[in-house]
């Protein structure tokens, strides 16, 4: 019989499922991985820093059977069938109490599914978020597991020890019950989407309406990230402006198709918040121009027939660069709050009891879409743990008060220029019918009551009403 003498066990050893595993073995825990393919597992042993304990076997048997009790096993392996082929392997060898988790990218629903499935035989099932990509696993991720909380006190000293850590403080915590995990994975990559789209919208303005070059797009968002609009994606997004074409003598951005792939979270994130129902149009807005990025022989074509023309505003570019700056703090600010909003909602009608204020915290550091507005949001649910949205909090309306008229602005400079700008409207649309105390959609009811005989609700006294309209 084996000795059982590995902490930790992960199927799948990609560059992300084996730099995690590094970073476990790091932390001086005994790491153990499987893999198909066996030529991971060697080289999963031989980037292991000297000292560490970490192994690679070839067979799903000779992990599980090297895993102290209760087993803790996490698959890092593509959503949808394969992870289900993975339970099904594990499940003659892994005995009751032995905990298996997702790390993957998988869909809500899926993972509760799994859920109900293995509570039956005694398995603890966990779906787990893991944001950062590979750097980031291997040197600490943003990590947000949910599901079972007997699994999640089995794993903590684990996940605590190889997560980012922001003031000394772990970016992991529990995210709430059944699915939580993955769900908050969800919107994260959903929120990610938007500020990607958001930049992109500005870094269009620079190029095409600045007239700016390359050198002096990255000197901007540099000089932007050093300060209230500081993140990763923008600082990540300022390198990008710095690398040359290995292939010619240019810069990468400008030879890189202008067609932006997806693997589908965004657009689960949109399709859920319809059916919750909440609003984030922004994220929304974000998918679709992905969608319209992939049209791009049609692109072409409507190009040359309509002849949009680029309006600059080279002349003023010195008073607009800080418009632009205001105009996507406020809709990075408002995206995150439709995001936010959504986890709220979720967290009530899922029964899910996701805890906000960890949210906020643990997406401080190690993950895609951290940035120093989350300390502002962290002090939010601080006051109010319940806050539905948090364009509610004052501090925060304050901000976007201050911000709003470089948005207003920005958006009337790009509908002159001709430049696409489909997130930062959207964020302005939202931001407007949230603050309106009356809509017009007063009119869309009893247009449904008049085709429809939908009804409709009277501001002056209770009850559904119907009217015969002609």
């Amino acid at each position: 019989m084996e000795n059982k003498s590995f902490d930790f066990g992960m199927v799948g050893l990609g560059v992300m499922g084996r730099n995690l595993l590094l970073n476990i073995a790091d932390h001086g825990f005994a790491a153990i991985g499987f893999d198909k393919d066996s030529t991971k597992g060697g080289l999963l042993e031989s980037s292991a820093t000297p000292g560490t304990k970490v192994k690679g076997v070839s067979t799903l048997e000779d992990m599980v059977s090297q895993l102290k009790t209760p087993r803790k096993i996490m698959m890092l392996v593509p959503a949808g069938p394969a992870v289900d082929a993975v339970i099904n392997d594990l499940l003659p060898l892994v005995e009751p109490g032995d905990i298996i988790i997702d790390g993957g990218n998988s869909h809500f629903s899926d993972t509760l599914r799994r859920i109900k499935s293995l509570e039956g035989k005694n398995i603890h099932f966990m779906g787990m978020g893991v944001s950062g990509g590979e750097h980031g696993a291997r040197t600490g991720p943003s990590i947000m597991p949910g599901g079972d909380v007997e699994a999640w006190k089995e794993v903590k000293p684990i996940l605590e020890a190889v997560s980012a850590k922001v003031n000394n403080e772990p970016c992991v915590a529990y995210m709430g019950k059944d699915a939580a995990g993955h769900y908050v994975k969800m919107v994260h990559n959903g929120i990610e989407y938007a500020i990607m789209q958001l930049i992109s919208e500005v870094y269009d303005f620079m190029k095409r309406g600045l007239e700016m070059d390359n050198a002096a797009i990255h000197t901007v968002f540099k000089e932007w990230n050093e300060g209230e609009l500081q993140s990763f994606l923008m600082e990540i997004t300022a390198s990008i402006f710095t690398k040359k074409d290995d292939n010619g003598t240019g810069y990468l951005v400008d030879v890189i198709l202008d067609k932006a792939g997806s693997k589908g979270t965004g657009k689960w994130t949109s399709q859920e918040a319809m059916n919750l129902p909440v609003s984030l149009p922004t994220i929304d807005m974000a998918v679709a121009m992905r969608d319209i990025s992939g049209y791009k022989d049609e692109r072409v074509e409507a190009a040359e027939i309509y002849k949009p023309k680029i309006k600059s505003f080279a002349a003023s570019k010195e008073k607009i660069l800080p418009q632009l700056k205001d105009a996507l703090y406020a809709a990075t600010l408002i995206c995150y709050a439709q995001g936010l909003a959504m986890l709220q909602k979720a967290s009530t009608e899922h029964k899910m009891d996701i805890p906000l204020r960890d949210v906020v915290k643990i997406w401080r550091g190690g993950c895609i879409i951290r940035s120093s507005m989350l300390e502002i949001f962290t002090a939010a649910y601080k006051k109010n743990a319940t806050l539905p949205n948090i364009l509610l909090d004052k501090k925060i309306a304050s901000l976007v008060k201050k911000k709003q008229t470089g948005l207003r602005k920005s958006v009337q400079q790009y509908s002159a220029a001709k430049i696409p700008a489909a997130a930062l409207m959207s964020s302005l649309a939202y931001l407007d019918a949230y603050t309106s105390a009356r809509l017009a959609t007063n009119l869309i009811q009893a247009q449904r009551d008049f085709f429809g005989a939908h009804t409709y609700q009277r501001i002056d006294k209770e009850g559904s009403f119907h009217t015969e309209w002609e």
